[in-house]
């Protein structure tokens, strides 16, 4: 029998923690007690799971006590003043947020390519990388492990809900705004708390986060560090331009990668039909390829589009697409934790 567990959500209200909570209930999780916490802000307001009603409690270090993973999706400075505080308590954290990630005690875990470093939590906590790194190293795992691995460039196409459901709602206003012919207003985008805004609706915005001193924005920048962190691969040779488009979910990559051996179309076909949380979706004669659009409320990671280079036998062209808020984020945190339940670590 599954061992049941008590949980808290840290973040509930927000579009991955809604998500986590729909996928916890899908995926009969085992569930012994369940708490949801949040700001003093949020605390005392009402919340639906599995046909039950709750009270958002306020968080807090004591907030943990008994609790046996902690599912925190609440932004990096709630992270980071409690996600220690519940570890200490005895919790097995598993973060949302990029606070933790780059940490070298702090597992950075996608289950198809990594489960094995659960095996060692030096301080409780376990990191969920970025979304758009998480559908990438999950399609690029299985082809790593049959013919090497060498370079990897990518570019996204990162849904608004990937900025929150702040992001979403203004995506929305934005639409009805043009179509009346308003002046459209952005608070939001690229990055709220930067100097200048710019409509996501009728546009594609080639910043996601704040840039760094080299030029790259710090989600180019996790893109490419929690690759190499993920994959075990400090020498692998990673880059990335990351481009928010008007798509309310549903991240899609086009991505470049240099193999260590020469192989074909048809080899990296085969090794992606019968590799785990992957749909190979390439069927150009049909005009089958992964979009956003189906993408939406499914938990896989879709492949296709993949092509040969031209000038280099060892160099591929895959389009990887996945809903940013379900693989990308609540779906891999819970999957963290069934996998550390299969493998006796809980």
């Amino acid at each position: 029998m599954t061992k049941q567990l008590t949980v808290a959500v840290v973040g509930a209200t927000g579009a991955v923690g809604t998500a986590m909570m729909e996928h916890l209930t899908k995926r009969n999780f085992p569930i012994k007690q369940i708490k949801f916490l949040a700001s003093a802000r949020s605390a005392g307001k009402e919340i639906k799971f599995n046909n039950q009603s709750y009270i958002i409690e306020e968080a807090t270090p004591e907030s943990f006590k008994d609790v046996d993973v902690a599912l925190f999706s609440a932004g990096g400075s709630v992270s980071a003043a409690l996600a220690p505080e519940a570890a200490k308590r005895g919790a097995v954290v598993v973060d949302n947020t990029s606070h933790f990630r780059m940490d070298l005690e702090v597992p950075l875990v996608v289950p198809e390519v990594n489960r094995h470093v659960l095996k060692n939590i030096p301080k409780g906590i376990i990191a969920n990388p970025n979304c758009s790194t998480i559908q990438m190293v999950a399609a690029l795992q299985p082809i790593r492990e049959k013919f090497g691995l060498t370079k990897v460039i990518v570019s996204t196409y990162q849904a608004v809900s990937g900025s929150g459901i702040a992001a979403i709602d203004e995506l929305k206003a934005q639409s009805v705004q043009w179509e009346a012919g308003k002046n459209v207003e952005a608070h939001v985008l690229p990055v709220k708390a930067d100097q200048k805004h710019y409509p996501i609706a009728r546009n594609i915005i080639p910043q996601i986060d704040k840039f760094t001193d080299n030029g790259y924005t710090y989600e180019e920048m996790k893109m490419i560090n929690e690759t190499k962190k993920i994959m075990e691969m400090p020498e692998l040779q990673v880059a990335a331009t990351c481009v928010r488009v008007p798509v309310v979910s549903g991240h899609s990559e086009s991505v470049y990668i240099e193999l260590g051996q020469e192989a074909t179309v048809q080899d990296l076909f085969d090794v992606l039909k019968n590799a785990p949380g992957i749909v190979l979706q390439d069927d150009i004669a049909n005009q089958q390829y992964p979009m956003p659009i189906f993408a939406e409320g499914e938990d896989p990671v879709f492949v296709g589009r993949i092509r040969q280079d031209l000038d280099n036998k060892k160099g591929f062209h895959l389009w990887i697409v996945s809903d940013n808020l379900l693989k990308g984020a609540a779906l891999n945190s819970i999957q963290i934790v069934e996998a550390m339940l299969e493998d006796n670590l809980l």
